[in-house]
């Protein structure tokens, strides 16, 4: 699969790839915020949960921005 291949996908509204960035991001997180707990280490934990919620709100702008205003845009017009 070619890097022009993937962009595509990326663009394509069926596929919902753009927010999974956004998961990615949460979930790295949520694994430092349970490594920091587990370990009794305050920074770790603190860090993972600004890192999953950073994740949460990247997931939500990029959904919004990916395929709601692409949805709405077109119902619009018509």
């Amino acid at each position: 699969m070619s890097l022009k291949e993937v962009a595509r996908e990326f663009d394509r509204e069926e596929g919902h790839a753009a927010p999974l960035l956004g998961v990615l991001i949460a979930g790295a997180g949520t694994v430092l915020l349970g490594i920091g707990a587990a370990n009794d280490t305050g920074w770790l934990a603190v860090a993972g949960g600004i890192v999953a919620a950073a994740g949460i709100l990247v997931q939500n702008v990029l959904h919004h921005v990916t395929i709601d205003w692409a949805v709405f845009k077109r119902l619009d017009t018509k």
